[in-house]
């Protein structure tokens, strides 16, 4: 599964950057990460959280940082049990713009947590609620 989506900010990319090249941040601002706790350079363990109706999905993985140039930024699930899991590859690319920067999440996934219709509704409604929020924060920094 992929999904795409971009938000133009009106802020410099240089205050962006912060917000979205550490996945501990990104509680600040994504309804749909409940929690990143670092537990390495440049590693993570992430939940995911989202309700659907009265019922909440939740998801855990240990994400790494794997490239950072100052423009695209990409997290890659890396988890420590030796097992094989589905692949999570998060890339954030941020450019600028004459108003300021836009940026441009791709997320690629396996396995079915988001594959039923309604869950990639919620999937949407998340990242839209997630732009609306990292607007706010790069606002005020």
């Amino acid at each position: 599964m992929k999904y795409a989506s971009s938000v133009d900010l009106t802020v410099a990319p240089v205050v962006v950057l912060p917000f979205v090249n550490d996945l501990s941040r990104y509680v600040e601002w994504m309804p749909l990460v409940h929690s990143a706790t670092p537990v390495g350079e440049s590693l993570w363990d992430i939940e995911l959280r989202a309700k659907v109706g009265v019922f909440a999905r939740s998801k855990r993985l240990r994400m790494r940082k794997t490239m950072d140039d100052g423009v695209v930024i990409v997290f890659e699930r890396e988890e420590a049990d030796g097992r094989r899991h589905s692949p999570w590859v998060l890339r954030v690319t941020v450019s600028p713009t004459r108003s300021g920067a836009n940026v441009q999440m791709d997320l690629a996934y396996g396995g079915n947590l988001w594959t039923a219709g309604v869950l990639d509704r919620v999937l949407a409604a998340q990242v839209d609620e997630g732009k609306a929020g990292l607007a706010r924060v790069v606002a005020g920094a």
